[in-house]
């Protein structure tokens, strides 16, 4: 599949129909682990392709005021913005390549194996662009590869190829704490921007 057939239509599409497999009903447990070890509860997050919104579920139920979330698909905005109604969370539709603002953390959980993997060198480009000096994107990748897709795969060496240009990898090491579903086929990173 091609970036112009995974478009809005395409996503609002697989939310209409429930399409979507990758949701889990709950924040990953991996960024789970991570967002438990922040104090700052000011810092300027941003999930991009975000689907139902569970990290930033989670981040509202502890305190975090800052929260962005940003999805290409009106329907599924159109979703968020019942399900937060009265939270302090600002619900974004759009695509990410023309998002702007700048962003403590950023986190990555499926977004990034949903997009043409055409578009990879500039997905990095752009979290970089994001990112204040010294944010971080931190999220879940996959290990693995898939066919056809979406989800896309990838390995360890593509990601850090990818990544090591524009952001310094201070982590990319095996998932220890992976859904049973997804154990080692995930790969938990920290990247930042010097």
């Amino acid at each position: 599949m091609s970036s112009t057939t995974l478009n809005a239509d395409y996503w609002s599409n697989r939310y209409r129909q429930n399409e979507t497999g990758w949701d889990i009903g709950y924040g990953s447990t991996p960024l789970v682990g991570y967002l438990q070890t922040i104090t700052d509860k000011q810092l300027a997050i941003l999930i991009p392709g975000c689907g139902n919104a569970y990290e930033a579920e989670w981040l509202l139920q502890h305190g975090f005021t800052n929260v962005t979330v940003l999805d290409i698909s009106p329907v599924l905005t159109a979703a968020l913005q019942a399900k937060f109604k009265d939270a302090p969370v600002t619900i974004t539709t759009g695509d990410f390549f023309a998002h702007e603002g700048q962003y403590d953390l950023i986190l990555e959980q499926t977004f990034f194996c949903a997009i043409d993997p055409a578009l990879r060198n500039q997905y990095v480009q752009q979290m970089q662009r994001l990112l204040k000096p010294g944010g971080k994107l931190v999220g879940v990748l996959f290990n693995r590869s898939f066919e056809g897709g979406p989800p896309f795969g990838g390995s360890k060496e593509e990601y850090e190829e990818r990544f090591s240009p524009y952001l310094h990898l201070k982590k990319m090491e095996l998932c220890t704490n992976s859904i049973p579903p997804r154990a080692n086929a995930e790969l938990f990173f920290i990247a930042e921007k010097v």
